[in-house]
């Protein structure tokens, strides 16, 4: 089966991400979207696997088969988590609001180590910009600060909200260059250290509820074959009614 078709035919989620989901879309912004698909269950048993991510078919658009999806979420991959709780959704079926079901399963503590490692090196990005260039990549800097504050909420709240409110105008500040990069600095410093401190008192668990999501998996799965093996038994009850291979 063809990549394209995997996202054609079988996504059960799939959502817009990127400055439009955050609420920081300027005119000339892109519409970046991700998706989930279910790869059907017989595909796994041939040698050659289905991929785990499909780039495509549209521009700028991202998918995951649902079981590297669900691996990601449960590791607090920032972008994982933040595509489960994307405002803008696009297409859900039957599966795909079971994953939305589980949000909650895939959020713990661990956002906190992923949140400040993608961070931290995003940040070393930019200082070796401003090094370099004497400026740092002002729409990377912007949405760094709007990292750390999802991460710093997150953690306050046990809720993930990706729509900046408020802070939109002083993030497009940040984006137009308008403020200088040793307040950007000291925005990034203050941020981290909120972060560090909601860790302490955090309503999150320590660890995701792996079982939970390992189930949902396994009865997803489960279903594929036998929907599969039906299709085939009623293929096979056409063709015996027709006579089609009779002697």
């Amino acid at each position: 089966m063809r990549p394209e078709t995997l996202v054609r035919d079988h996504t059960i989620y799939s959502c817009v991400m990127g400055s439009r989901a955050f609420g920081l879309a300027t005119d000339g912004s892109d519409t970046d979207r991700r998706g989930v698909f279910l790869a059907p269950t017989p595909l796994f048993w041939r040698f050659d696997k289905p991929p785990t991510h499909v780039e495509g078919p549209l521009p700028e658009q991202f998918g995951w088969e649902l079981e590297r999806f669900c691996e990601l979420a449960l590791r607090a991959n920032p972008n994982i988590l933040e595509c489960l709780h994307s405002p803008l959704v696009e297409h859900v079926d039957a599966t795909g609001h079971e994953l939305l079901a589980l949000r909650e399963a895939f959020l713990s503590r661990r956002a906190y180590e992923t949140f400040t490692r993608y961070a931290l090196g995003q940040r070393r990005k930019l200082e070796a910009g401003v090094r370099a260039h004497g400026a740092p990549r002002w729409k990377h800097a912007m949405h760094l600060l709007r990292l750390l504050a999802s991460a710093r909420d997150l953690l306050r709240t046990g809720r993930m909200t990706l729509d900046v409110g408020d802070a939109r105008a002083s993030l497009l500040e940040v984006k137009r260059g308008e403020v200088p990069w040793p307040e950007v600095e000291a925005r990034m410093n203050r941020l981290a250290a909120e972060a560090e401190e909601a860790l302490r008192d955090s309503p999150l668990p320590a660890e995701p509820d792996r079982r939970r999501v390992e189930d949902f998996l396994a009865r997803v799965r489960r279903a594929s074959a036998l929907q599969a093996y039906a299709d085939d038994e009623g293929v096979q009850g056409v063709v015996d009614a027709r006579g089609v291979g009779q002697r």
